[in-house]
């Protein structure tokens, strides 16, 4: 009897062979925070594949950083490249970002007669984002997920927070920073000067106040004088003279541009700028490494990807750098001080050229965390921006694969709480 030929085996397929809408179904939902802001998060739920997905179903919470949006996840194939492994993933927009913008807040004021956030004109800083929007949607998540607990990747900003949280709460199964430095400032004098510069901005309001009076002077005269004419019967020139539309709003100083600033940006790295930019590079390294990236994806980023961040974040940041804090001022909580807390697995994940995040500012959270699996790795090549969406991002994302794989082999399982001098 003839034997049966043998089947060639299949090659699993890589995740440039797999269409991207394929592997999931895409919904947004919302969050409310304790201090009445609406929050909007958007879900990729993973589609099971035929191929093996070694994390499927495990929800990854991805929150952006500084004058971001979710476009930070987007505009590469960061999210895909999770999707392919099976994550769940669910992508947060802070407060006034994105999504989650002030208009929203507004439409919903008018529409149902929700209250507004008190601090609805950008009036809010760090502390909020750590007091209320992180538990809010970390609490979302796990409703939607019916999971006890999730993970947690944070870009830049939302990686730093991340560690904040981790050292609070244990409502996370592991964690994830991308970009995320401990010690912010440290080894960059250039941000370390500029962080002494936010006396600055009492300048700018000093400029501002001139220029309202002057703004409310002129309104009220051009009406006071069309008053005037019109009593005298010269109704021509009252017309003239009447200032057209309302009285002029009060300007402030309340959030620096971020979005005007990076479509500048954009537009100026178009064509033979972007060319310039990549022979400055070779030199010196900015927010992306050029050959690490494509213009394209850069551009888009710069583009969309940019929000406007409050003057109290901005302060708040000042503040970390030149006393080298990260604290949340609101309570007095520090975060350096709980990181020995910190015993869930933990990857902290930055670019060898990134001045942001560097070997000298990630140490302390390095040296301070307590998990059992503990990951501090530099990218080749990389530098800040190009982390979530450049050539180098599935190698990044195997590494979130592999410490959620590592979570999950070992749940229920007590850390032996490795001392690192190191």
């Amino acid at each position: 009897m003839a034997q049966a030929r043998e089947r060639p085996l299949q090659p699993h397929p890589t995740v440039d062979d797999v269409d991207f809408k394929s592997l999931y179904r895409k919904s947004t939902y919302e969050v409310q925070t304790a201090d009445h802001w609406t929050l909007v998060l958007t879900r990729y739920r993973p589609v099971p594949q035929p191929f093996p997905q070694p994390i499927l179903g495990e929800p990854i919470l991805l929150v952006h950083g500084f004058s971001q949006n979710r476009h930070t996840w987007t505009s590469g194939e960061f999210v895909k490249n999770l999707l392919f492994f099976g994550a769940d993933v669910h992508i947060l927009e802070l407060r006034g970002h994105g999504k989650s913008s002030v208009a929203l807040q507004r439409e919903r004021h008018a529409r149902d007669g929700s209250r507004l956030p008190e601090d609805i004109d950008y009036a809010w800083d760090i502390d909020d984002y750590f007091l209320y929007d992180l538990p809010a949607a970390v609490d979302g998540v796990r409703r939607v997920t019916r999971r006890p607990k999730i993970f947690y990747c944070g870009h830049s900003m939302g990686g730093m927070l991340g560690y904040g949280y981790a050292g609070i709460h244990r409502d996370l199964e592991g964690l994830v920073t991308i970009g995320s430095p401990s010690d912010i400032g440290r080894g960059f004098l250039l941000m370390k000067l500029v962080s002494y510069c936010t006396p600055l901005g009492y300048g700018v309001d000093a400029a501002l106040l001139g220029l309202n009076a002057v703004r409310a002077a002129t309104w009220g005269g051009g009406r006071l004088a069309a008053s005037v004419l019109g009593r005298l019967g010269v109704d021509r020139f009252a017309r003239k003279v009447e200032p057209a539309g309302p009285k002029p709003r009060t300007l402030r100083f309340n959030y620096v541009p971020m979005d005007d600033l990076l479509r500048l940006a954009e537009r100026l790295l178009s064509g033979r700028g972007y060319r310039r930019y990549e022979t400055l590079s070779r030199f010196v390294t900015l927010l992306a490494n050029p050959s690490r990236v494509t213009a394209a994806d850069i551009r888009w980023l710069l583009r969309e990807g940019g929000e406007r961040e409050p003057r109290g974040v901005v302060l708040e940041f000042a503040r970390w750098i030149r006393h080298g804090e990260l604290v949340c001022y609101r309570t007095g909580y520090d975060f350096k001080r709980n990181f020995p807390k910190i015993t869930i697995p933990v990857a902290i994940i930055f670019g060898d050229l990134d001045r942001l995040a560097s070997v000298d500012s990630t140490r302390g959270i390095y040296r301070g965390a307590r998990s059992e699996y503990l990951l501090w790795r530099p990218v080749k090549g990389n530098s800040h921006l190009e982390l979530t969406m450049g050539h180098d991002i599935r190698q990044i994302c195997y590494d979130i694969k592999n410490l959620v794989q590592f979570a999950v082999e070992h749940r229920g399982i007590r850390p032996s709480l490795p001392r690192r001098d190191g």
